[in-house]
């Protein structure tokens, strides 16, 4: 815990804490804002379809910038010092990710039909919504583009600044787009709101505009594909494969139990995304750099064991609390059709306890860049996810969902310690030396 002050005081947390607090604060009611205009006005139907939507969203946007956001940061970062190299790296993620934005909006926009179908099955054509998203999709992977090199220079007060403005801006566009159109309004909203973001980021990134000139065909690298190619893999196949899973789970629980219930469900998985922002921010900005400067297995160990002890009651604390005023919240957030969400509460919050206990552990794949331990225990993670959902939904409905949520998590983060089960639990060699010189004694 002292070292976690200290860093929060002497680095990053400390420069940037109001605005990283107004940042969530502000994400949590634009986030309820839009959640109860949509429970409102369109209701758990619509909550089901938009879900579809943002899932296939999550997707498409992810390949369209390759998964190299994560990449692009530590490069520029690393190199903005020397701008043959700068030039080099963002010259590569440019043109490749024009190149892959352009053809996913190709096969968007001239695939629209059976995307539809595929997402809004026995319902509605929404087709149109597809092909505006595809004419928006290249504004998003520019703003990405534009987020990363500000993420490399460090200007983190002014992408909050920006994630700030722009989850207004998102907010006062969805909300008016479905009082005016319901649940076309919402979906189109959906596709534009983070394209939208593009226009104020535009502003900040002028003011760097002596990198504009590094971004040259000719210093397009292969090497710098491969340098960029483990960052962008790992990170692909999370967004890609996670979100379609999620389509098609929904997908079942609209076939074999409802319309209704997949939106329950949607609801249920929102509130789970708001309370659990806290905990994954301050994974992204302290555990995963921790973890990427500790070369050895008792600081690994001392960080893991601090978190568990500092942060984790204090986790299970709030969940109790959400769990108790769990009827209040779907009142205040959704509305009183949405009562039905409370039976999922148990289950999606015990296996979101879970699933942090298990991911503070598992980003030391991504610290290490350990590529086939991130690979292999992610696609056992899905597929167990699938068949877990499938299975609980045919016994108990739409509550189903949140069961295999709980036992994904719990079977996941067995593996996670059987993994790392000697860095965790082993002997550290410094102790066995010191064991053997007491011995000497």
């Amino acid at each position: 815990m002292k070292r976690l002050l200290n860093y929060i005081n002497s680095n990053v947390l400390f420069k940037v804490a109001s605005l990283n607090s107004a940042a969530v604060l502000t994400k949590i009611i634009t986030g309820f804002l839009t959640s109860k205009a949509i429970a409102y006005f369109i209701g758990a139907e619509g909550m089901a379809l938009i879900g579809n939507l943002r899932d296939f969203l999550r997707s498409a946007q992810s390949i369209s910038i390759l998964g190299l956001y994560n990449g692009v940061v530590k490069y520029v970062a690393e190199f903005k010092e020397n701008a043959l190299e700068l030039s080099k790296t963002l010259s590569t993620v440019f043109y490749i990710g024009f190149v892959s934005t352009f053809l996913v909006s190709f096969l968007c926009y001239f695939n629209t039909d059976y995307i539809n179908d595929s997402l809004f099955p026995g319902y509605s054509d929404y087709a149109y919504v597809i092909k505006i998203f595809a004419i928006a999709l290249p504004f998003y992977t520019l703003n990405m583009f534009a987020f990363s090199i500000l993420n490399g220079f460090s200007k983190y007060k002014l992408i909050l600044i920006i994630n700030i403005i722009g989850q207004v801006l998102g907010t006062v566009v969805t909300v008016l787009l479905i009082w005016l159109n319901r649940i076309d309004g919402a979906l189109i909203a959906i596709v534009i709101a983070e394209s939208l973001i593009f226009l104020i980021t535009l502003v900040g990134i002028l003011n760097q505009r002596s990198l504009i000139p590094l971004i040259k065909i000719k210093n397009v690298r292969l090497s710098s594909i491969k340098k960029l190619s483990s960052y962008s893999i790992m990170a692909l196949f999370s967004a890609i494969v996670l979100p379609i899973v999620s389509v098609v789970v929904r997908n079942y629980i609209i076939d074999n139990v409802s319309l209704e219930a997949a939106g329950f469900w949607e609801a249920m998985t929102r509130i789970s995304k708001y309370y659990l922002m806290f905990v994954s921010s301050l994974l992204t900005l302290y555990i995963l750099p921790r973890l990427s400067e500790i070369d050895n297995v008792k600081e690994f160990r001392k960080e893991i064991f601090g978190f568990y002890k500092t942060i984790v009651p204090i986790f299970a604390l709030g969940l109790v609390v959400i769990y108790v005023l769990r009827s209040f919240i779907i009142t205040v957030v959704l509305t009183d059709k949405f009562k039905p969400v409370e039976d999922l509460f148990f289950w999606q919050l015990l296996g979101d306890f879970v699933k942090v206990l298990s991911v503070v552990i598992s980003y030391q794949f991504l610290a290490k860049n350990m590529f086939w331990h991130y690979i292999i225990t992610e696609a056992f993670s899905v597929l167990l996810m699938y068949l877990a959902s499938i299975y609980f939904i045919d016994l108990y409905g739409v509550k189903g969902a949140a069961i295999a949520h709980f036992v994904n998590y719990a079977i996941y983060y067995i593996i996670i310690l059987l993994i790392f089960s000697s860095s965790l639990f082993g002997v550290i060699p410094d102790e066995v030396e010191e064991d053997e010189k007491d011995l000497e004694v």
